[in-house]
């Protein structure tokens, strides 16, 4: 790939801030199936062309053969929806109609795609100069004949565009959208490997499983080595999965459609080896009235008013016998005792299912800047009858006024390192920041679980400095400081003076 085209010159930024100029009044919902619709044609396009280059030179004819395609885990495009085919109308009346022509094409020849892709640039709400405009980025600005780093530079984009929309789209940006941050956290505590089956009864966008391919690649694993299952209720979310999915080159069964886990669970057999989820917070109301005998509910029956106990017990229930869960949570978990709540969470515990607990920052979030917990479960802990407690919260930086970020090396390596060596026995508290409790200590706390209780607080560096020499240095500075603000009060009076202004 050309240098031009390095995501060192902020490539997924030059797309966000042209794809902009193309909003106008569309509503954020609906901008955003546009530009991802975008991101997701240009990438199988390209892939397609790779592969057809490939079976010409092969020259044994299979190039218009739909299953020369599939079986490499790339989708066949016709073509007139091909992206040069794209490209050639940008600056016509008709790309709206091309698009959508597209789309239709390519959802007809791959079934997986059926009704998935988004078909709406012939509305007349877009300005199809600025949409000719916005093709013309992607025609010149990625060189696809490196597909590996392209892959990449195009998930990345769509990621970064998915991230962007979350924060415009506010609380409801929430529902397809987890902080890259968290999922990397979860993932690095976790460690999925080769050929494991990984799950998310509410999966979003599917940052998880994007992560998770990421995590066993750079380990020296195959990117696509892992199954994955999913699941997702709202229906624009579940398209957004499938088309993350198609563009990182990950085989996942999501189910035929979208649906709610817990009244439709499409993976009802399902043992999974690594099981990660940000359900929707304090949930409700879901349907509980209907599943009052449920198996699911092993350590007791969730209230109706919130789903957070269903969720952990629904994820508990698919989890294979060596299997681990890293799941985000509202605080409120960790120690409500509403409608029986603290009972699950004690039938939990003293099943010695909780490994882990970590307390992160507030403002991870681009919807809410509540503080939340990441918790992690496991059916076969390596140190039986204990668990990990972490406070996180004073980590990470500030990249703008409303939001924190989790440094990779510094914040996610640490806590990663942190559960490895809990988990080998190797573990040093350390007062403030990390605890082991045994199940007999958390009963003490009437099984709560919030890591503060069993940290306590970081011990302060001693002063060493004698108290009388403290008071001596301290009112000195402090005369200083008067003296200076009375200087500075004498001049703010001359400077008012001289232009008409008396105090």
């Amino acid at each position: 790939m050309a240098d031009k085209n390095n995501t060192n010159i902020g490539f997924e930024k030059q797309i966000w801030d042209a794809a902009c100029v193309l909003w106008g009044h569309i509503p954020a919902a609906e901008y955003r199936k546009v530009i991802i619709g975008l991101i997701f044609l240009r990438y199988i396009s390209a892939a397609f062309d790779k592969r057809y280059k490939e079976l010409m030179e092969e020259g044994d004819g299979f190039e218009d053969d739909i299953d020369a395609y599939t079986m490499e885990n790339v989708f066949f495009v016709p073509e007139e929806a091909r992206w040069s085919t794209i490209a050639k109308a940008a600056h016509t009346n008709e790309i709206g109609i091309v698009i959508d022509k597209a789309m239709r094409a390519i959802e007809a020849d791959n079934k997986t795609l059926k009704d998935v892709l988004p078909k709406n640039y012939a509305s007349p709400d877009l300005d199809k100069r600025v949409l000719g405009d916005v093709v013309d980025i992607f025609t010149n600005n990625i060189d696809m004949s490196e597909t590996e780093a392209n892959e990449d530079l195009l998930g990345r984009t769509y990621e970064y565009c998915i991230a962007q929309f979350a924060e415009k789209e506010g609380a409801s940006g929430g529902e397809f959208y987890t902080p890259s941050s968290i999922v990397k956290t979860l993932v690095e505590i976790l460690k999925p490997f080769e050929n494991c089956r990984v799950y998310d009864p509410c999966c979003g966008s599917g940052g998880m499983f994007v992560q998770s391919a990421k995590f066993i690649q750079a380990h020296n694993g195959k990117r696509g080595a892992i199954s994955v299952y999913g699941q997702e209720a709202n229906a624009d979310t579940w398209k957004m999965a499938k088309m993350n999915m198609a563009i990182r080159g990950i085989d996942a069964n999501f189910g035929p459609y979208q649906a709610d886990t817990f009244t439709n669970d499409w993976h009802k057999t399902l043992k999974a080896d690594f099981i990660l989820a940000n359900p929707p917070f304090n949930y409700h109301p879901w349907n509980q009235e209907r599943l009052i005998d449920d198996p699911r509910w092993k350590y007791g029956l969730p209230p109706a008013g919130n789903a957070n106990y269903a969720w952990i017990q629904h994820m508990i229930h698919h989890l294979a016998p060596n299997g681990k869960i890293g799941l985000v949570l509202a605080n409120g978990a960790l120690s409500t005792q509403t409608s029986g709540e603290g009972e699950i969470r004690k039938n939990i515990i003293e099943d010695d299912k909780i490994e882990g607990i970590v307390a992160m920052p507030t403002q991870l979030f681009y919807s809410v800047t509540i503080p939340v917990t990441l918790w992690f479960i496991s059916n076969n802990k390596k140190q039986k009858g204990k668990t990990l407690f972490i406070d996180a919260r004073n980590m990470g930086h500030m990249v703008d006024r409303k939001h924190r970020d989790l440094d990779d090396e510094k914040d996610i390596k640490l806590l990663s390192y942190t559960f490895e060596a809990f988990q080998n026995g190797t573990l040093e508290e350390k007062k403030g920041f990390c605890a082991i409790a045994t199940i007999e200590d958390i009963a003490k706390q009437d099984y709560i679980l919030t890591p503060g209780r069993y940290v306590g607080i970081a011990e302060q560096e001693e002063d060493k400095e004698p108290f009388e020499e403290k008071m001596t240095r301290l009112t000195s500075e402090l005369s200083e400081m008067f003296a200076k603000s009375h200087e500075l009060e004498e001049e703010i009076k001359k400077k008012l003076g001289a232009i008409g202004y008396e105090i």
